[in-house]
């Protein structure tokens, strides 16, 4: 089973799902339903989990698609997104997408709302297949080719920080980076020196940007800021190795998601592809709905 897994699930709303407002965000309603898969399918792993760190390994998308007026679109085919971290967790994601909670015919609950399973996407795409950290890790550091001196990363769910003790809406190198090397150190079974975040803060810079502010409304209508949009860093300070690492944590992010909030719907984040990563005043939208595809 591989290390990485990320899938996206394609629901339809149940008759009269429609005649109750929606939330204005579903991440948390997103996560309680996960929660609830891993509890029926092993409640020794939600138990571990639970008792373990405060980085979870997992990250989880709101649920996507049109709400006008707020309400549920009987016709309109949603999607949520899921990826796990670890081995066993990918093992457990995969179970229950074929005969578990989550297989094509079942129904699930989000946020008092029925729908159910239409269809399940696991294969290599943008925003779902699998990897292995060591994989990722190899795949940059141990090529001929020098790793790139440039990456971009866009970011399609609102992206945030928590720094000092306050909400950083911004995806600074040093943050963006820092956050990846953290939750790959954390899970990962090769750790990733702790001078990587050195390195962004001083040697990656943001070359080019197209972002805009979406705020996300949490428990008790607390409000979160974060950007969508894409980003572009370039090295000041070229470093093969250092490089190397970056780009490999650059990959990691379509799993790992980056900032706070990423079991919330937060942070859903990938390397946007050297075809598109040309900015231009006129591409001013953010394709948000992409993450659907």
């Amino acid at each position: 089973m591989p290390d990485l897994k990320a899938v996206t699930i394609t629901l339809r709303a149940l008759p009269g799902a429609a005649e109750t407002p929606a939330p204005p965000w579903w991440g948390r309603a997103v996560h309680a339903l996960w929660l609830n898969v891993i509890e029926q399918t092993d409640a020794e792993l939600a138990q571990r989990i639970h008792d373990g760190s405060d980085l979870r390994p997992y990250t989880l998308s709101s649920l996507m698609g049109r709400f006008p007026q707020g309400r549920i679109l009987a016709d309109e085919g949603y999607r949520l997104r899921i990826t796990t971290l670890t081995p066993e967790l990918s093992a457990l994601l995969a179970e229950a997408i074929v005969s578990g909670p989550l297989a094509p015919g079942r129904v699930v609950t989000l946020d008092y709302h029925g729908f159910r399973v239409a269809q399940v996407d696991a294969a290599e795409g943008p925003w779902s297949g699998e990897a292995d950290y060591l994989t990722l890790a190899v795949g940059v550091l141990a090529r001929h080719a020098a790793p790139e001196r440039r990456i971009a990363l866009r970011f399609v769910s609102p992206t945030g920080f928590r720094s000092r003790g306050r909400h950083v809406p911004v995806p600074l190198p040093e943050l963006v980076f820092g956050s990846l090397l953290q939750r790959w150190n954390a899970f990962a079974p090769i750790a990733f020196p702790d001078e990587a975040r050195r390195y962004a803060e001083e040697s990656l810079a943001i070359a080019r940007y197209e972002l805009r502010t979406r705020t996300v409304t949490m428990k008790n209508q607390g409000k979160r800021p974060g950007a969508v949009g894409v980003v572009s860093y370039a090295t000041l300070n070229y470093d093969r190795y250092w490089m190397g690492v970056m780009q490999a944590l650059a990959a990691f992010a379509r799993f790992g998601g980056v900032g706070a909030g990423v079991t919330l719907g937060m942070g859903q984040c990938r390397v946007e592809p050297r075809e598109r990563r040309v900015l231009t005043p006129q591409s001013q939208d953010v394709k948000e709905k992409e993450v659907q595809k």
